[in-house]
């Protein structure tokens, strides 16, 4: 997977999504045998050469300045996410051959004092691809009870969010609306897949999971992206039965990410979750990984 065919595939999809009608290009009632809008009306709209635009979509271009790349944008009518991945592509093609390899991801101690803190609600935190690099018993609890909760310390067995919620069938039971969860991952991916054009461990997870699961394969041939820090999922947990829990992400920029899951006060969710986190206080097993040190992870 390269950035030039990311960059291609990325402008020809959403170039595809956009109706003349949508943008005000007329088309005097015409029919087109392809959808969307033509190269040249993009163009036009974009303020660029045709020839220009060609070069870009096809990745010859690459020294397309952050000002086209806006009015592209603007055309395209790319939201606060999609725009910065389009900057993304271009940036990662430029600086090819001086790419490195990511460096490990470290939980910090910090953040192990963090989950030990949010003790009463379900946290975990995810590195770039994400691998879980900890959790706290909750969050255990809630996101994959079924699995050892010892896993994210565990050579080769770390848990990673996305392969469980394609691959997995007890983490695609627990959303009522798995399709949006689903494509909510899928569009997190996309980002993070050209912020790191060079991680061969992210390519080979994305292979695995287009070679896996057909529903991948459809959501990322959509090239949707979005960066989803707060969102709302209807849950059906196997010991408490149905809850809704508010997902958001609390740290931001690079490095890994802490996220938690909130419930409304004096709502039946809020009542599910403490009846979660008794049932998992009663677990006497392995300590709670969040009590430890901080570690790294194999990049």
């Amino acid at each position: 997977m390269t950035g030039k065919s990311q960059l291609g595939d990325f402008l020809q999809a959403r170039r595809s999504q956009l109706r003349p009608e949508d943008v005000g290009v007329p088309t005097y009632g015409e029919r087109r045998r392809v959808p969307g809008l033509r190269r040249e009306e993009l163009a036009l709209l974009a303020g660029v050469s045709a020839s220009y635009y060609t070069r870009l979509e096809q990745g010859h271009s690459l020294s397309a300045s952050s000002e086209v790349l806006d009015a592209i944008a603007g055309a395209l009518r790319l939201d606060e996410s999609e725009r910065r991945y389009l900057h993304d592509l271009v940036r990662a093609d430029r600086h090819r051959t001086r790419g490195r390899r990511p460096a490990p991801e470290r939980v910090t101690e910090a953040t192990a004092q963090l989950l030990d803190v949010l003790a009463d609600v379900p946290a975990i935190v995810l590195g770039r691809r994400s691998d879980v690099l900890a959790w706290n018993r909750l969050g255990h609890a809630l996101f994959a009870g079924h699995l050892d909760r010892a896993a994210p310390d565990l050579s080769g067995q770390r848990p990673n969010m996305a392969r469980l919620v394609f691959l997995d069938c007890h983490t695609r039971d627990l959303y009522a609306d798995w399709p949006s969860k689903a494509r909510a991952v899928v569009g997190n991916l996309r980002l993070v897949a050209a912020q790191y054009p060079q991680d061969t461990a992210l390519h080979a997870l994305l292979g695995e999971l287009s070679a896996k699961s057909p529903e991948f394969s459809s959501m990322w041939t959509d090239h949707r992206v979005k960066a989803c820090t707060v969102a709302t999922y209807e849950m059906r947990h196997p010991l408490v039965g149905p809850l809704a829990v508010v997902q958001q992400t609390l740290s931001h920029g690079p490095g890994p990410h802490t996220v938690v899951a909130t419930t409304e006060a004096g709502s039946p969710s809020r009542a599910a979750l403490a009846l979660l986190a008794r049932a998992a206080t009663q677990d006497t097993g392995a300590p709670d990984p969040a009590r430890r040190g901080p570690r790294a992870a194999t990049a």
